[in-house]
């Protein structure tokens, strides 16, 4: 009965299920396991990443110091703590107008007497495509000799002319260009009335610049035909209708420009014309100026001018010259 009794009490223990376990009893959870090796490349490639940028700007930091080393000692730049030079006045841009005038003025009284009054002006725009130019010059100038005792003398003309130029030039390309010139003028001390021109032409610009130092350097050349119709009159020493006369040839001008420094400029403009019309005659006009920057839109000039006409009204010499001073004011 007893071994009986142990047998149903065993059957029975191993068929009663186990107790679950409470979330108290259950065993804590094990330590994060350590990164896996392909993590491990990847920071380290991240690290090497960051100093090779940082590596990189430190390089840049030191060739930007050698190079301002450098222009140091090449004498292009200010040395560190040295105040900056002051900027340039800014060009003038493409369309506006260019504007000169000058003028000269010599007054002497006393025994002898001198009136001398001279004026000029000069106006150029340049666009992409066009060059427009207007000239204007007028000399006035009345003379008195030495008084003689008891007598009283008379003061003489000794300078009456003025003159007017237009010009446009259409730019095919920046060094070429054709133009077309209307012109006027007269000199009663000459006996010239009035003489009127047409022109038409090539213009070469061969350079036109402005160095770092302000420096102006400028050449261009014209080749062109001319005509002009001459009409002549004596005023001096007494009036008298004299024939008048055609003009029309070859024409060759130069106009130079060179900046010996930022304040001293020279200038040189000069033509020829060859008169093949009626009898031969040959006309030279230059005139070579040197001026001087007092400030930046005032300067002092000083001017040869000489005129030369092979054949020239009746009783008056071939050559001409004035030297003048001129106060030139820009616009």
């Amino acid at each position: 009965m007893l071994s009986a009794a142990l047998l149903i009490a065993t059957s029975l223990q191993a068929q009663t299920p186990a107790p679950t376990p409470s979330p108290q009893d259950a065993p804590a959870p094990a330590a994060t396991t350590p990164a896996s090796a392909e993590e491990r490349a990847a920071a380290a490639a991240e690290r090497a990443a960051a100093a090779a940028e940082r590596a990189a700007e430190a390089s840049a930091r030191a060739a930007e110091a050698a190079e301002r080393a450098a222009n140091v000692a090449a004498g292009t730049a200010p040395e560190a703590g040295a105040p900056e030079a002051a900027a340039p006045a800014p060009a003038k841009k493409s369309g506006e107008w260019d504007v000169t005038i000058g003028l000269g003025f010599i007054s002497l009284t006393g025994n002898a007497s001198t009136l001398t009054f001279s004026g000029l002006a000069s106006a150029q725009r340049t666009t992409e495509h066009w060059i427009y130019s207007v000239k204007a010059y007028g000399n006035y100038g009345r003379s008195r000799p030495p008084e003689v005792e008891g007598e009283e003398q008379e003061s003489q003309l000794v300078a009456l002319n003025a003159g007017l130029e237009l010009r446009g030039d259409r730019r095919f390309t920046k060094m070429l260009s054709g133009y077309l010139l209307a012109g006027a003028e007269t000199d009663h001390v000459k006996s010239v009335e009035s003489r009127t021109s047409g022109e038409g032409g090539l213009g070469v610009l061969w350079w036109d610049e402005k160095k770092k130092d302000e420096r102006e350097s400028y050449l261009r050349t014209d080749a062109a035909f001319r005509y002009a119709r001459e009409t002549r009159f004596q005023y001096f020493p007494s009036r008298l209708n004299l024939p008048d006369v055609d003009l029309g040839g070859p024409r060759f001008g130069v106009a130079f420009r060179y900046g010996v420094t930022k304040d001293v400029l020279f200038k040189e403009d000069a033509e020829v014309l060859l008169s093949v019309i009626s009898d031969s005659r040959v006309l030279v006009n230059s005139q070579t100026q040197l001026a001087v920057k007092l400030t930046e839109a005032l300067s002092l000039g000083i001017s040869f001018l000489v005129k030369y006409d092979s054949v020239p009204p009746e009783g008056k010499v071939p050559t001409d010259t004035a030297l003048a001073f001129n106060l030139e004011v820009a616009l």
